[in-house]
């Protein structure tokens, strides 16, 4: 007999919660340790060992291993077991799936299992092996016991002779082993080993700061002045949310000088970052110091209080979380405000950088067409992701990182003004803190307290300014109206003025250069360039009848609306020519200025805003 649907899914449901109820009732494994060696370094090959002890009702049944699709922080799916090579085990071995290992105790009250991981991205989600260093991001080397994430773990690092370990859980010099009380504290914490890192320490609050430097180019006798920097961030940021939870926290801070790996990431008791650059080089110091203060600000805001989906995670599929607005975009927004209260930026490259956001998002066809919440789900897809596929993604996502800057940005203000000065959105992130981390119940094994939805956001947001924020949400969060800019900066003495660029075209190209080869990159849907048959990928030969330079701008600026402009491209194996005919003026600047009229009060709350105090 057929069961009727309604039967099925009563069926599936109750499968489903006896299947959760098995394994969270799987007794604990006796003990996990990982040994990590490197014996190789050239080979870029991390060699990986696992002693797994079994309680004795287990010692039947096949134990099942898997590495993470991805890794927290980065929500592309990158599928680490692809890099994972000669899996051995002392029972039998089956391969499951693409990320999933069973091995048959066959009645051994042990398991041991070998396996080795190629590394050499140098990067806040992968990893890097070389003659130079090794450096590593747990979720994309040490596999998980399936059903035992919560369980302690041990690990033993051997390193190379004359190679020294530091991570953000040292507990002594010379330290080679760890113990963490589960699998995601482990992957939690990224390690540097090389020979010729350096450390500087400072102390706040009787809680001390490693600033550790590993540099692959000149640092220009920089480093003393950085760690001046980077702890008068650091007062910043606790003088908003009060003591951290750590006694010490770690900067592993890279200068690759490769002029290609860059990123940061956010630990428990660290963050790594990685420039591009040499400390010596221009404009290198002040990025550290830019993502110092974002990562430093997720120490609250991301990895303790936290959406929901963030902690434990379930690595076997894509993030997916309408809060990444929240924990990644008011980062954004707080990691500029901080640089401004550190007195490390003055008002006007806060306001600058601000404008320039701005400008990013309204300029961009996405905003039109992706809210913030829908972009917080869309990470696995915008986030750092790699796509064979070609994508319209430039045309019809934005990044959350900049719609959330903006939406704290705008609903700071708002707060602000509405209780004339009284609370702020630094009020709102506190109360978030205090409810969901440091005063709820613990919801699972990780960590203290549990996560939130936006929807509590939205519940405090509109305690804290004594103002109903529902019609807000519905319009600038879950929608994609333009945000009311002009209400928020009044409440501050500002405005925010919009003014045509002097290079007014770009007519819907985006275009990206390699040496001497100008490439279309993306063509905006609907735009000049479109309606030209233009497409991304083309090579542009030539322009206006000239050869195409990083000024292409300035040859647009040359014409004006309703003019033809002959273009040149090659695609594929063919060569066309077409013209652009312009339209309106595409780009747009805009400025955050004082408005000349500003009174005491919107010049009090202003000044307040910007250094951090009560009105």
């Amino acid at each position: 007999m057929t069961a009727c649907p309604r039967k099925i899914i009563i069926a599936l449901a109750v499968i489903t919660v006896l299947s959760s109820v098995v394994a969270a009732q799987e007794p604990p494994l006796r003990s996990i340790t990982y040994t990590l060696s490197m014996s190789r370094p050239t080979s870029h090959l991390f060699e990986v060992s696992m002693a797994i002890e079994l309680p004795e009702e287990s010692s039947t049944k096949p134990l099942q291993l898997q590495m993470a699709r991805w890794s927290p922080g980065r929500y592309g799916v990158f599928d680490f077991a692809k890099n994972v090579q000669e899996f051995r085990a002392n029972g039998r071995v089956t391969r499951v799936d693409d990320q999933t290992w069973s091995v048959d105790p066959g009645g051994a009250n042990a398991v041991t299992v070998s396996y080795k991981v190629f590394g050499n991205d140098l990067s806040g989600t992968f990893s890097q092996l070389d003659e130079r260093h090794a450096n590593y991001n747990g979720a994309s080397i040490f596999m998980y016991v399936v059903d035992h994430k919560p369980n302690p773990v041990k690990l033993t690092i051997k390193p190379p002779s004359g190679w020294k370990i530091v991570n953000g859980r040292m507990d002594r010099a010379g330290q080679t082993d760890w113990t963490f009380p589960n699998w995601d504290e482990l992957v939690d914490t990224p390690t540097e080993i090389a020979p010729d890192w350096t450390q500087d320490t400072f102390e706040v609050d009787g809680k001390k700061y490693h600033v550790v430097v590993h540099s692959f180019g000149p640092e220009g006798g920089k480093r003393p002045a950085l760690v001046k920097d980077i702890e008068r961030i650091v007062r910043a940021e606790i003088a908003m949310w009060g003591p951290p939870e750590f006694s010490e926290y770690t900067f592993l801070i890279h200068y690759a000088a490769d002029d290609h790996s860059g990123d940061g990431m956010e630990h428990l008791t660290s963050t790594q970052i990685i420039e591009p650059g040499a400390l010596a080089e221009p404009g290198v110091y002040e990025s550290t110091l830019s993502t110092v203060a974002h990562e430093f600000f997720h120490v609250w805001n991301v990895k303790r209080l936290r959406p929901e989906e963030l902690g434990p995670w379930d690595f076997t599929r894509p993030l997916r979380t309408r809060g990444l607005w929240i924990a990644e975009g008011f980062t954004n927004y707080y990691g500029h405000l901080m640089l401004r209260r550190a007195g490390i930026w003055s008002d006007k490259k806060f306001f600058d950088s601000e404008a320039q956001t701005i400008a990013r998002i309204e300029s961009a066809q996405g905003s039109r067409l992706m809210s913030a919440e829908e972009s917080s789900l869309s990470a696995p897809f915008i986030d750092d992701a790699a796509h064979v596929q070609l994508t319209n993604l430039h045309n019809t996502a934005i990044s959350y990182y900049p719609k959330g800057e903006l939406i704290g940005m705008v609903m700071d203000l708002l707060v602000r003004g509405r209780t004339s000065g009284k609370n702020s959105l630094d009020d709102v992130m506190r109360q978030m803190y205090d409810e969901f981390y440091l005063k709820s119940s613990n919801s699972s094994y990780y960590l203290r307290g549990r996560g939130y939805q936006t929807e509590d956001l939205e519940r405090v947001v509109s305690q804290v300014s004594q103002t109903d924020f529902t019609d807000f949400f519905k319009r600038y969060v879950r929608s994609v109206e333009v945000l009311p800019y002009e209400e928020a900066f009044r409440y501050a003495g500002l405005r925010l003025v919009k003014s045509q660029a002097k290079e007014p075209f770009d007519a819907g190209l985006s275009l990206e250069f390699e040496d001497r080869t100008a490439m279309i990159q993306n063509v905006r849907n609907g735009s000049p360039a479109e309606e030209a048959g233009l497409q991304a990928n083309d090579e542009i030969v030539s322009l206006a009848g000239r050869e195409v330079t990083k000024a292409w701008l300035k040859t647009l600026a040359r014409y004006k609306t309703g003019d033809s402009v002959p273009i040149t491209v090659k695609r594929d194996r063919r060569t066309i020519k077409t013209k652009i005919v312009l339209r309106e003026p595409e780009r747009i600047e805009y400025r955050i200025e004082e408005d000349t009229r500003a009174t005491a009060e919107q010049k009090a709350l202003r000044n307040a805003w910007l250094k951090g105090t009560r009105n």
